[in-house]
């Protein structure tokens, strides 16, 4: 795996061969950075100032692209000991400051964040809890401010209606493979 953009641009952190581990492909984080800056109103995909946390994040390919390209805070989740382990080593690898690793359950830290305080939250959950979606982008919705996103790769597109409930609305979406990358920003009426 490769950052894109920003400080470390072309570093190449490895990956471990685990089942189900699957790094956000390199076209889909390019085009999802593009997006976050036109929000940010930042040229060249930075996002400077930004708070953000990526809930399960695996080889940690969203929130280290996140902190390479100027977020100010970013905190990676996950619950698996070797990946933690390895997120660790790639702060290390960086001299990532800006960037936390807290092992354990990114459910409960999106539970714990105080109401609008991020501008970016990364949901790419294990394609097979799917039991796990609703909650995480309802914590999302809600820990996110006005203006901020909530990114969310999925196995599956999910629908206006659904996104709805959950406080949510569409604002890009990209199919890429098995892949679903949906944009969210929160709904106008603030229902989350």
């Amino acid at each position: 795996m490769r950052i894109i953009g920003g400080q470390w641009k072309r570093s190449r952190l490895s990956v471990p061969d685990k089942p189900g581990l699957r790094p956000t492909p390199d076209r889909v984080r390019e085009t999802l950075f593009n997006w976050l800056a036109s929000i940010a109103g930042a040229g060249g995909g930075e996002l400077p100032g930004w708070h953000c946390v990526d809930a399960f994040a695996g080889t940690g390919a969203l929130g280290l692209e996140a902190a390479s390209r100027g977020a100010a805070s970013v905190l990676l989740c996950e619950q698996d000991a070797a990946l933690a382990a390895q997120l660790q080593a790639a702060k290390t690898k960086l001299s990532a400051e800006a960037v936390r690793i807290e092992r354990g359950n990114g459910l409960t830290a999106l539970e714990r964040a105080p109401a609008g305080s991020l501008d970016a939250v990364f949901l790419d959950p294990p394609f097979d809890s799917t039991a796990l979606y609703e909650p995480a982008l309802r914590a999302a919705a809600r820990a996110v401010k006005a203006g901020g996103a909530v990114y969310l790769e999925a196995p599956r597109r999910w629908n206006d209606e659904e996104l709805a409930a959950l406080g949510l609305v569409g604002f890009r979406y990209l199919k890429a493979g098995a892949v679903h990358a949906h944009l969210l920003r929160q709904a106008a009426n603030g229902t989350a």
